[in-house]
């Protein structure tokens, strides 16, 4: 039994803190109409997790801290709201 430390690799590299990809979770404000050819797969109120890098940051009726985010940038739907 061998326990694997965060941020080790299978070989038993160990990846510094500072290389290791972190990613976010946010929940879904809106979304937009989508194409004809790629419908919106998330809804509002959905949790989903992000890269660390991308989207846009926007700031609307002063609240800060809001991203905008392309279907196709989004990782995973952790939660769906219902």
């Amino acid at each position: 039994y061998q326990r694997r430390v965060h941020g080790e690799t299978k070989g038993g590299i160990l990846i510094p803190e500072t290389a290791q990809k972190k990613v976010s979770e946010g929940t879904v404000l809106a979304v937009g109409r989508g194409l004809p050819d790629k419908p919106i797969t998330v809804s509002e109120g959905d949790v989903v997790l992000l890269p660390e890098y991308g989207g846009t940051r926007v700031e609307i009726d002063e609240r800060e801290g809001l991203y905008l985010f392309h279907q196709n940038e989004i990782l995973a739907v952790l939660r769906q709201y219902s």
